[in-house]
């Protein structure tokens, strides 16, 4: 995925625009700081677990990883509905990123 630019006038995207921008919108730092910390606690978890929501090991099941990211987050969502969160869990967090590893199997599919 290629990220497109910040400004009209600039050729390429830069993550020094975006977050020049960010500054000017009512709730853009807010916004800045939560999607990093989502982006670190995803390359962390990635880097401890490898590729394994997006390259599967498939030994008990066959489902592509998107389908099997949809499961997770199914999973995510039942708890959350019955309220039988895990102590130390952060549901929310968890949630985003499932949905960003699904936007990513999604478009690793397509192309």
């Amino acid at each position: 995925m290629k990220l497109q630019p910040v400004y009209e006038d600039v050729k390429d995207f830069s993550c020094q625009d975006l977050y020049l921008k960010s500054v000017g919108a009512p709730s853009g730092p807010s916004i800045w700081t939560t999607c990093h910390s989502i982006a670190h606690m995803l390359i962390e978890k990635n880097i401890a677990y490898g590729d394994s929501a997006l390259d599967p090991v498939r030994i008990f099941s066959k489902a592509d990883p998107a389908e099997q990211l949809r499961v997770r987050i199914d999973d995510k969502l039942s708890r959350l509905m019955k309220g039988t969160e895990y102590v130390g869990d952060n549901d929310i967090d968890d949630l985003i990123g499932y949905l960003v590893l699904l936007k990513i199997a999604k478009e690793k599919n397509v192309n």
